[in-house]
């Protein structure tokens, strides 16, 4: 490393890399980021983000600071290489490494003495050490001794403006001591807090961890949902009870199952890897089955919203409000509306959806609609993720019966409202 800022390169450039590249770029650092898709090399280099937590006048402040290719040859001359590409499941719930073994393949050939490679997509532990080691490798450098290797997980949370990268503890584990060291030092220029530990397996799976320990509990308490439901007890009032004592409890809340990249996926990454070790992690697998279940369980309350109303499911007028998998963003990746309106248009409902932040979806031939108007001409509403543009308060006090899955309108007074 040089007194001056380390030229870094960023692979992948989606929800992850993107940030990063343009946090490293504001503290001065020259980044040369890759990514093949064409697509977002054009929106990046015409100084447009199509990231909602990165603002397109900041990638146009930054200027030239941030170059954009398909290519891996300019990683050649980066003193720091970040791979944030994507690790998503194949049909059989199994990680899916191909695009970081291509993008391995592909900095091995541009790969030189004394860089530091950094691996922060979400993985099971030994994929730093184990996959990725061996393919840089044959470059015929050695890791930790030519070229500095270590891991680093994401923590980026799409949205949320209270935590960002700079104020987000960071964990960090290297191969060897000097591997953490170096890495240290390059991500102590855009996160304020580093959180060190012993090997890069540690750093996997505390991501793990972070978010099956999330999907246990939101599995929980969506089980609890269903019972509650059955025995006639209001879900939200024990929450609400359980939640006010001090200790031993966090809150988590129901909904119509998980969606983001992490949650739906990563406990199965650790679910996989215990196999290889002849273990099976059955209170992680019944979590994500518990989880993936919600959207039935959600159609079926749909169904039989529309029979108290006295409408068939087939024929019957459904709007959807919210797509995406969270409020006040557009991320549509696992997000559980696509499964709901997927399953209702099977049962041959005229299913349409409301959403400011995901204009059309291609995939049903459907495009967003006003929420109120949209309303008014409904048969049932279903709030499926309650954007904070959208006057949930007011759809629910209207003559439409509504279905409330995220209990957003739980204190409004709506007789024609029913909640998960």
């Amino acid at each position: 490393m040089t007194s001056s800022p380390p030229h870094v390169g960023i692979v992948g450039l989606g929800y992850v890399g993107l940030p990063l590249a343009v946090a490293f770029a504001q503290a001065g650092c020259p980044v040369s980021a890759v990514d093949l898709d064409a697509k977002k090399i054009a929106a990046l280099q015409a100084r447009t983000s199509y990231i909602e937590d990165v603002p397109s006048a900041t990638l146009a402040e930054l200027g030239d600071r941030i170059t954009a290719t398909t290519e891996f040859g300019p990683l050649h001359h980066a003193d720091v290489i970040v791979l944030c590409v994507p690790t998503p499941l194949n049909s059989n719930r199994e990680p899916e490494l191909e695009p970081l073994r291509a993008s391995a393949a592909s900095v091995e050939r541009i790969l030189r003495a004394d860089q530091l490679v950094v691996l922060e997509s979400t993985t099971y532990p030994g994929t730093t050490r184990e996959l990725l080691k061996p393919i840089l490798e044959r470059s015929g450098l050695r890791a930790g001794i030519d070229f500095s290797l270590a891991f680093s997980p994401e923590r980026v949370d799409p949205g949320r403006t209270d935590y960002t990268i700079r104020n987000t503890p960071k964990v960090v584990g290297g191969l060897t001591p000097a591997c953490l060291a170096r890495a240290e030092e390059v991500y102590g220029l855009v996160c304020d807090h580093l959180v060190p530990v012993s090997t890069p397996e540690a750093a996997e799976l505390a991501k793990l961890l972070e978010n099956i320990f999330r999907s246990v509990n939101i599995a929980l308490v969506n089980e609890m949902a269903m019972l509650c439901e059955r025995m006639d007890i209001d879900i939200w009032e024990v929450v609400d009870a359980a939640a006010t004592k001090p200790y031993g409890f966090m809150r988590f809340e129901p909904g119509p199952g998980m969606g983001g990249h992490c949650l739906p996926v990563d406990p199965f990454y650790l679910a996989w890897r215990a196999r290889q070790f002849d273990m099976s992690t059955e209170f992680i697998e019944l979590a994500g089955k518990v989880n993936q279940q919600m959207p039935y369980y959600c159609v079926q309350r749909i169904e039989r919203a529309l029979n108290d109303a006295g409408k068939p499911t087939r024929g019957a007028r459904v709007l959807v409000l919210g797509a995406s998998y969270k409020a006040g963003v557009g991320d549509m990746r696992e997000s559980p509306s696509l499964k709901i309106i997927a399953l209702l248009q099977v049962l041959g409902a005229e299913v349409s959806y409301s959403d400011s932040f995901v204009p059309t979806l291609p995939d049903f031939d459907l495009t967003s609609v006003p929420a109120a108007e949209s309303a008014a001409a409904a048969d049932l509403v279903v709030i499926v993720t309650a954007h904070p543009d959208v006057d949930h308060a007011a759809i629910a006090a209207g003559d439409v019966p509504v279905l409330d899955l995220r209990g957003v309108t739980r204190t409004v007074d709506a007789p024609n409202r029913t909640l998960l």
